[in-house]
């Protein structure tokens, strides 16, 4: 199992970073989201934040090839050494007409895997998703979460701002 002080160590040139465990069974990569994942429990890992029914195959394909053709998109993961997924987050880049044409960056659909909360790997995704967005010139990133998530985003150098509101459109209304 994974240890707090675990080694971390960033492949520049592909933007993975490795988590070194004391065995190397249980290393960690953070990397970008791959054609691969739909085999490796992306549905059953994001079923551990919301409901996330399994799609077929063709339809994760066609979903995968928007994001991945789409620079406003980076869609990050946490895998084993196995290749199975035990944490992914999504870094959203809005382009505005504010701030000089500025640009945001709203991260959604953060989820770690029960067996490896608590070790700092969700941490260790914000900052890639963080620097991801310093590097494509974010002025700002946000985030909306539950009350109960509030003190780990908080460690991660969030701040509480506003009021987060939602309207649901049910069946195309």
């Amino acid at each position: 199992p994974l240890q707090r002080g675990y080694k971390r160590r960033l492949d520049t040139a592909s933007k993975v970073l490795v988590l070194m465990a004391s065995s190397s069974t249980s290393d960690l990569q953070i990397r970008r989201l791959s054609r691969d994942d739909y085999a490796n429990g992306l549905f059953d890992l994001l079923g551990q934040l919301t409901v996330a029914p399994k799609v077929s195959p063709e339809e994760f394909a066609r979903r995968f090839n928007e994001i991945d053709g789409n620079p406003d998109y980076f869609v990050a993961v946490v895998s084993e050494a196995t290749g199975m997924l035990v944490g992914t987050a999504t870094l959203l880049v809005e382009r505005k007409m504010l701030r000089g044409c500025g640009l945001v960056g709203h991260i959604e659909d953060v989820v770690v895997d029960e067996r490896v909360r608590g070790r700092g790997v969700g941490r260790d995704l914000m900052q890639v998703l963080l620097r991801e967005a310093r590097e494509r010139g974010c002025y700002k990133v946000i985030l909306d979460c539950a009350d109960n998530n509030v003190p780990f985003y908080e460690k991660c150098g969030f701040q509480r701002k506003e009021v987060q509101m939602a309207h649901y459109m049910s069946n195309g209304s």
